[in-house]
């Protein structure tokens, strides 16, 4: 009951401007599956090899759509929510990246997948690094987007640019300051991140506003920053116990954020990077150049 209250606040803060946020095809199949003592809401499509999309902060798995719609030509695509965020259910814990690394494999393990391309953005990232050093012989071709990994390469100096301030946005009050201002708090991010904030369009920002102002979620959001000490500590553990990753790697970067930083992360911990940049976007890559970073992925996945 509780979660069908959650689903018609947010039809009813979404409705009137959805249709202009990108829809996955109608192929696809809805699912909430039992992960690793959550529950993960999933989009899945497609037949072929799989291939699993992870997002970031900010946004939920419906920013993938128009990757989505591509990549189910010949990919079986999987598009969850991370948990406690989007339609996925609010875990009491759990948001180190660790934690939510095994989220995914049990995931992968209910629809019996062995191996699979991994494609993530943001705090993605993060999830996909934690899974991939853990399970290397599972992911096939990685593709890493516009965000650092907590430990790895220049972290130290990331965490110094005052943009990023709300890595360490934290304390009692955090909840209270932004409860029913979510759209306040997240624009923020929308505008700043971006290489023009009108490419983040309103319809975007209504649709993913309403979803993080579901009860539980800006909490699990704040959590996965509140959680970067326990990544760093995991993060160089796995790097010291397991060496270099050594599958392709694609390190994209947006031209007005990241940049050609991200393979100078990963270089650090991968030995076969292959450097991108979104031309003509900041870090919101699919609102701001969805043509673009389509096609980079899909090249690089059908690379041999």
């Amino acid at each position: 009951m509780r979660f069908l209250a959650a689903f018609s606040l947010l039809l009813a803060f979404a409705s009137p401007a959805r249709a202009q946020v990108p829809d996955f095809p109608p192929a696809f199949e809805i699912r909430e599956i039992p992960a690793n003592g959550t529950t993960l809401h999933v989009r899945i499509g497609g037949k072929g090899p799989a291939v699993l999309l992870l997002h970031g902060y900010g946004e939920t798995g419906d920013m993938w759509a128009p990757l989505a719609a591509t990549l189910m030509r010949d990919h079986r695509v999987i598009v969850p929510d991370l948990r406690g965020m989007g339609l996925s259910a609010v875990a009491p814990g759990g948001y180190d990246k660790k934690t939510q690394a095994a989220d995914m494999a049990a995931l992968l393990d209910s629809l019996k997948i062995d191996r699979a391309d991994l494609v993530a953005h943001d705090i993605g990232n993060m999830v996909a690094y934690a899974f991939t050093m853990q399970h290397r012989a599972r992911v096939t071709r990685l593709v890493l987007i516009d965000a650092p990994i907590p430990g790895i390469g220049p972290w130290d100096e990331v965490l110094k640019n005052p943009l990023v301030w709300h890595f360490r946005f934290g304390g009692p009050d955090m909840e209270r300051l932004v409860a029913g201002r979510e759209r306040i708090y997240l624009d923020r991010f929308w505008n700043e991140f971006s290489a023009d904030p009108a490419h983040f369009d309103e319809a975007s920002r209504v649709h993913y506003a309403a979803l993080y102002a579901l009860p539980g979620h800006m909490h699990a959001g704040f959590a996965q920053f509140a959680a970067f000490d326990q990544d760093v500590i995991d993060n160089r553990g796995f790097l010291a116990a397991g060496g270099k990753l050594a599958m392709p790697v694609l390190a994209l970067g947006g031209e007005k954020s990241f940049g050609p930083m991200m393979a100078t992360i990963m270089r650090a911990s991968a030995t076969d990077v292959t450097e991108g940049i979104v031309p003509a976007s900041g870090h919101w890559i699919m609102e701001e150049n969805p043509q673009a970073t389509v096609k980079l992925v899909t090249g690089f996945l059908a690379a041999k």
